[in-house]
């Protein structure tokens, strides 16, 4: 039999260098990390809140395109306020202030968004 140019992985430990990439008895390397938890970022509490109150928004819009144009924007008001209380519930409250203020006006723009429409009708 000819001689292996490189290690059997399933056999014995791959080393790079004096890092080991690979063991027998494992098929991750010794520096992942597989026993973290999922932690929630402010960044994703964000743009869920931006993606749903524009959906939510824009679909009022859509829906409610002949009525009197104070009914869209009061049905986004009150989903801007639910979308808020959610967002905070979900973590927002503990994220540092710089996120509490972007999440509050981008909710704003939304806002702005809506009556900017509905008032152009």
């Amino acid at each position: 039999m000819s001689e292996r140019k490189f290690p059997n992985p399933r056999e014995e430990d791959i080393m790079a260098g004096n890092r080991r990439l690979s063991r027998p008895d494992s098929s991750l390397p010794d520096w992942e990390m597989p026993d973290t938890a999922y932690r929630p970022v402010p960044i994703v509490w964000f743009t869920g809140a931006f993606f749903l109150h524009f959906i939510v928004s824009s679909a009022f819009l859509m829906i409610l395109l002949a009525q009197a144009a104070w009914v869209p924007i009061v049905l986004a008001a009150l989903a801007g306020g639910a979308v808020f209380k959610w967002t905070w519930d979900r973590g927002m409250s503990g994220a540092g202030a710089g996120w509490k203020v972007a999440t509050i006006i981008m909710l704003g723009v939304n806002m702005l968004y809506v009556i900017a429409v509905s008032l152009s009708v």
